[in-house]
């Protein structure tokens, strides 16, 4: 009975996974699926599941028997509610729970992600608990159950206490046997991920939204590829200025762009914290592309030439569309770098369009 239950509900989780992954884009493109912070699971509702129910008895009961659908059950008071009556039936959702991880696995799925190739590897260490052997004592959640009852078993035939007719295994103190274990120390390969953002008077609270949702689910991937991330956040308007996530995402500022700033600003916190040939590295740029003239998008352009895309495993520049900004900074970068291996470019017009920016992110698997 229970292998039969788990089945079922292995079948119900496939069916809950084809379902989001149908209204995927819809889900991301909304911030539905964005986990509370501190919180790495997120409740879903799937109006458009029918949940099984199980019916007992025979002949009897409600919903069986004589009568037409419509048909009032027993003699209440009639005309005693308020308002009128509808036509439209309700809306019955069922609420389901999936981690980050398995989401953005299903988010890798959909936009056929290939798995990512680091590069180098980090200096810290992951610590990993393997069992590689049997003992006599332990904790019971440690204990052997089949060595346990092949001991007590061959002790019951050498003492003569075995009965074929009723094999009854009653393993004692002795019996017992227990895994052990030992600590192996892993080196793991690690990434950081140094997210940058325009915060001038022309990205409005719609844009920033937008970076918000996609900067989210990049961290989701990319968190599946790699044990361990670190995410550093860099401000800008005419100046660059590194915060934490919460100031990152809810800073509100004015005044003119200067882009070089956080690209130089990003260029020293790689150099004083992240060696290039120990980590990987990516640096996520977004800004309605409108800079505050020609010079400065000359010095962006020879600071990504001559120090940044030798350095990192992508650089990825998102234009979002204002109605403020000019856009021409992607023009630039496209025109300088029209075919870099380690630049990628995405134009982001309105919420619909970040699913399609992150697979232009992340399908180079870099």
């Amino acid at each position: 009975m229970a292998e039969r239950i788990d089945i079922d509900r292995r079948r119900f989780r496939q069916i809950v996974r084809g379902k989001i992954k149908e209204n995927l884009r819809k889900y991301i493109s909304r911030g539905d699926l964005i986990a509370p912070k501190g919180k790495d699971r997120v409740s879903i509702p799937m109006p458009q599941i029918n949940i099984p129910k199980f019916r007992y008895g025979g002949e009897k009961g409600v919903g069986q028997g004589k009568g037409d659908v419509g048909d009032p059950v027993g003699e209440g008071d009639k005309g005693q509610g308020k308002g009128k009556a509808g036509e439209q039936p309700g809306q019955h959702e069922l609420e389901v729970e999936f981690t980050v991880e398995e989401l953005a696995a299903l988010l890798g799925e959909e936009l056929a992600l290939p798995n990512i190739q680091p590069k180098g590897v980090h200096q810290l260490e992951t610590i990993k608990e393997r069992y590689t052997g049997i003992r006599q004592t332990g904790p019971e959640s440690l204990r052997h159950f089949k060595r346990t009852f092949k001991r007590a078993l061959k002790r019951q035939i050498a003492s003569g206490t075995y009965r074929p007719e009723s094999p009854i295994i009653i393993p004692i103190r002795e019996d017992k046997r227990y895994r052990s274990w030992k600590t192996e120390t892993l080196p793991q390969s690690n990434a950081v991920i140094i997210y940058m953002m325009d915060v001038s008077g022309s990205m409005g609270d719609e844009q920033k939204e937008i970076v918000r949702i996609e900067s989210y689910w990049i961290d989701a991937w990319l968190r599946t590829q790699y044990r361990g991330i670190e995410s550093r956040y860099i401000i800008h308007d005419a100046k660059a200025k590194e915060v934490d996530r919460e100031t990152f995402f809810r800073t509100r500022e004015s005044g003119g762009t200067m882009i070089s700033s956080a690209y130089k600003l990003c260029q020293k916190i790689i150099l004083q914290d992240y060696p290039a040939g120990l980590w990987n590295i990516y640096p996520f740029h977004f800004s309605d592309g409108d800079n505050w003239s020609g010079d400065d998008t000359s010095v962006c352009l020879q600071l990504l030439d001559k120090e940044l895309l030798g350095q990192v495993n992508m650089f990825c520049y998102g234009q979002v569309k204002s109605p403020y900004g000019s856009g021409q900074f992607i023009k630039d970068l496209r025109k300088q770098f029209p075919e870099h291996d380690s630049l990628i470019t995405s134009e982001i017009r309105d919420r619909d369009a970040i699913v399609d920016s992150i697979r232009d992110f992340l399908s180079k698997g870099k």
